[in-house]
């Protein structure tokens, strides 16, 4: 597996990951660092669509498709692929994000936002950091949802 700090934003659905991983992404390109994002998908996702070639490959029986073009590329994976092995396959970033893995054994920066009526996904002594917009009574360091810049000034100074 690659050395490559790995961070996992968990929180209940409709917390505010996505947005806050969005911000998180432009705050450390904007120092100059290469970063990879996974996403975990609780539903079945599709980026194939129907008729596309790809699509019709896999429909065929590939296990494995790739696209490419001279600005990007997909690997898709038509089986189970365990998240180590992906992990594996991502080269030349500093830092991986992903958006979820609550139970994963890396570092987790923990989001509660009082609207939703849910805690925190996980006891506080269990978090590196907490992005909230209530008050946390913890030692772990706790972040606004609008402070990008304090949460990425926190890990990269983690990274060192």
């Amino acid at each position: 597996m690659p050395n490559i700090p790995i961070y996992s934003v968990v929180a209940f659905s409709g917390t505010g990951k996505t947005t806050l991983l969005e911000k998180l992404v432009i705050e450390l390109k904007s120092r100059g660092l290469r970063v990879a994002v996974i996403k975990h998908d609780a539903h079945e996702f599709d980026i194939d669509h129907e008729g596309k070639d790809s699509w019709r490959f896999a429909n065929a029986g590939s296990d494995v498709t790739a696209v490419v073009s001279d600005s990007k590329a997909a690997i898709i994976e038509n089986r189970r692929v365990p998240l180590d092995a992906l992990i594996s396959k991502i080269t030349d970033v500093d830092i991986i994000l992903t958006e979820g893995y609550k139970s994963g054994e890396w570092p987790k920066i923990a989001l509660r936002r009082q609207a939703s009526g849910n805690p925190l996904p996980l006891p506080p002594e269990e978090c590196l950091a907490i992005v909230t917009d209530v008050p946390e009574y913890s030692r772990t360091p706790c972040f606004s949802f609008d402070d990008a810049q304090g949460l990425a000034d926190f890990l990269i100074e983690d990274i060192k």
